[in-house]
């Protein structure tokens, strides 16, 4: 899907300072193609006013004595992070030329597409289901700063919806204040038996603006949920939804609720909802949940993409808040980092520092003490920090590299643009359970609609060519003709993914001969590894061992080499995953995480509970957009994989050069003597 155009410009005549001051609202209208201006409009031009806001009217009265067009904006309804009044900017908005979606005295451009739109094209159908999966997945709302961890009652109750004092939507949805207090009572009286809780507004929590319930004057079994929960854990558990005008009544739709309404939004009178106002008589038609969704979330919104600064889709909104939200939710109490290298602080606290303090420290007691969440790089954990945070009870996270890392080599200290923080064990190591291992299993459970996004990541990683490291090289060698070509990718020999899970072939010399003997009569080409040429790691084949190969591919890049690649066989090597993303058969000699799934031919021993059998797609889902975080180096933002992928395709931002060579070198060396330390 590409993002929408840039719409021809038009004089936009704007009276409230709010247009002035709030950048990304100017720059999505300027996008939408709106040129805001100060002064008097003419005919041929339009009027901006911020909905129904106390300042709207001065833009009314001025459309209306020059007959400008006159256009209502307002927040989209998957906003941002936080509330506008906590300072976040908005990804999206509605411009609205014929009223504002919350407002039932007269149509809206929605309420004309839910009355007159087709609605029954089965694309847009279908982005419309996987979009509301994604919400829903993702516990996301209008502001996604909420907590799925957090538990809702015991199952059985009855949710209601406050919002707050003197919102617009409320007058203008046909309702009053006193419109709560009867939900109230119609909840009470429609289930006797049940447990009301009454779900604060994010803007009352956070001491913006009140609600409509006095915490202190509840009558019994009423009570105030004035927590950041998610609201689709709680509708989960509730038995039904009651609300007046809120945004959350279509959310409530979405979680597959029939909401009771006592005023009249936009969602009302669809045939979705219990509805006790009198809905207008222009809602005459019966919608199904896809359809209204892919009214209100696809084609009535504009939407912005933050990464690209450009008009989206819904889609592209969605990454982006599931990026920040999933970022927030795990970073916001904080971690302390133990044993991390001076060069590698800077990014850990971009990545990981955004939203809760970030300390370093050498001292294992010091790191675990107060049930601590605890970052350590996974190959530096030992047993002595595992018995320490066993006895503090603290959350030991591993961290390391994801699968797309950067355009240049770790071992150069090139800083990546992936990480990935596993709580259980970690990829590469088959002797323990890994997150990502059950994120493989759970992805091979998922509907193909549900896998529709890595289908195209599969396809946009084929096309762009993007590897691990993307490095320049040669190209690859000229072949015979006729050949079958196996390619061996070398790897790094004390590595840690090699001593956890290369099994008996262990050595890149090992391995060669492994690929001769498995394939007498083809021609073979190894590849050193990137680290081992740049001689930062140990691994360098004797001079004997290399006549094995047919080609020694120095200096070549990996995407080169794939493209005349008829199998790759490895032991561990990360470049068996980017081969069956390109679809190359892969033999494995030992257990890295993508094998032992029936994707691969295993010579191996792979962990007998590796017994799901999921797609390529679902293997891509679970490795490229489940298991890591990446971190745009443009924005500075969390982002989702897509973002990621396209500046490592374009290098935008995306450091290349290592600034700290001679570094690099003398912890290769160090590297290089590691039997000092293993013994």
């Amino acid at each position: 899907m590409d993002a929408p155009g840039r719409a021809p410009s038009r004089r936009a005549y704007h009276f409230n300072t709010g247009f002035l001051t709030n950048a990304r609202v100017r720059r999505i209208l300027k996008l939408a193609g709106y040129d805001l201006k100060l002064g008097k409009p003419t005919a041929e031009d339009d009027v901006v006013v911020w909905g129904h806001s106390p300042y709207a009217p001065r833009g009314e009265a001025v459309a209306q004595a020059t007959s400008a067009s006159l256009v209502r904006v307002e927040d989209a309804f998957l906003r941002s992070l936080f509330p506008g009044r906590s300072g976040e900017p908005p990804l999206g908005l509605v411009i609205d030329r014929q009223g504002i979606y919350f407002d039932a005295a007269g149509p809206s451009d929605l309420e004309t597409l839910l009355a007159t739109h087709p609605l029954d094209d089965t694309a847009l159908l279908n982005r419309a289901r996987d979009v509301a999966a994604r919400i829903v997945d993702g516990h996301l709302s209008k502001y996604a700063a909420t907590d799925p961890s957090l538990p809702a009652p015991a199952p059985g109750y009855v949710l209601l919806i406050d919002q707050t004092r003197g919102d617009a939507s409320i007058a203008m949805g046909q309702a009053t204040a006193d419109s709560f207090a009867e939900a109230l009572t119609w909840a009470r009286e429609d289930h006797p038996d049940a447990q009301i809780v009454i779900k604060t507004h994010p803007e009352t929590r956070d001491g913006h603006r009140p609600g409509h319930f006095d915490p202190d004057r509840l009558p019994p079994n009423v009570v105030l949920d004035d927590r950041p929960a998610s609201l689709w854990t709680l509708f989960e558990g509730a038995r039904a939804v009651y609300c007046v005008t809120s945004g959350a009544g279509f959310e409530a739709i979405l979680a597959g609720h029939r909401p009771v309404v006592f005023g009249v939004p936009f969602y009302a009178g669809w045939g979705l909802t219990d509805d006790r106002r009198p809905v207008p008589a222009r809602r005459q038609r019966k919608l199904t949940r896809a359809q209204l969704i892919a009214a209100t979330l696809i084609l009535y919104p504009t939407w912005y993409d933050p990464y690209r600064d450009r008009l989206g889709q819904v889609e592209d909104v969605v990454g982006a808040l599931e990026a920040q939200v999933n970022a927030w939710r795990a970073d916001r109490w904080g971690y302390r980092a133990i044993g991390m290298r001076s060069w590698k602080k800077g990014h850990l606290k971009q990545f990981f520092g955004q939203h809760g303090r970030l300390d370093f420290t050498e001292d294992p007691a010091q790191a675990t003490r107060g049930k601590a969440r605890v970052l350590v790089w996974a190959g530096r954990e030992t047993g002595a920090l595992n018995e320490q945070a066993r006895a503090d009870d603290a959350v030991l996270l591993r961290v390391e590299d994801g699968f797309l890392r950067s355009r240049g080599l770790g071992a150069e200290l090139i800083p990546p643009l992936s990480l990935v923080l596993d709580d259980l064990g970690i990829y590469y190591d088959p002797t323990r359970e890994s997150r990502l291992e059950l994120l493989i299993a759970t992805a091979a459970t998922l509907p193909p609609a549900r896998l529709d996004r890595a289908e195209r990541l599969i396809g946009k990683l084929r096309r762009l060519g993007v590897t691990k490291y993307n490095l320049d090289g040669a190209a690859a060698p000229e072949l015979p003709e006729g050949v079958h070509v196996i390619l061996v990718p070398g790897q790094v020999e004390d590595d840690a993914s090699i001593r956890l899970g290369a099994g008996d072939v262990n050595t890149n010399e090992e391995l060669l001969r492994t690929a001769r003997r498995l394939n007498p009569h083809a021609h073979i080409i190894y590849k050193p590894h990137p680290d081992v040429e740049a001689g930062l790691r140990p691994g360098a084949l004797p001079d004997a061992a290399r006549k094995l190969a047919d080609h020694v591919a120095e200096n070549t890049g990996a995407e080169a080499l794939l493209s005349v690649a008829d199998r790759v066989v490895t032991m561990t090597s990360a470049m068996g995953f980017e081969a069956l993303i390109r679809g190359i058969p892969v033999t494995t000699l030992g257990a890295p995480f993508y094998a032992g799934w029936g994707l691969t031919s295993d010579l191996g021993k792979v962990p007998d509970r590796r017994v799901a059998r999921p797609s390529l797609a679902a293997l891509v889902h679970a490795s490229l957009i489940a298991y890591p975080r990446y971190l745009d180096p443009v924005t500075g933002l969390p982002c989702p994989v897509e973002v990621a992928l396209d500046r490592l395709a374009s290098g935008k931002g995306v450091p290349q050069k290592p600034t700290l060579r001679a570094l690099a070198k003398l912890q290769g060396w160090f590297a290089g003597q590691s039997w000092l330390w293993r013994r």
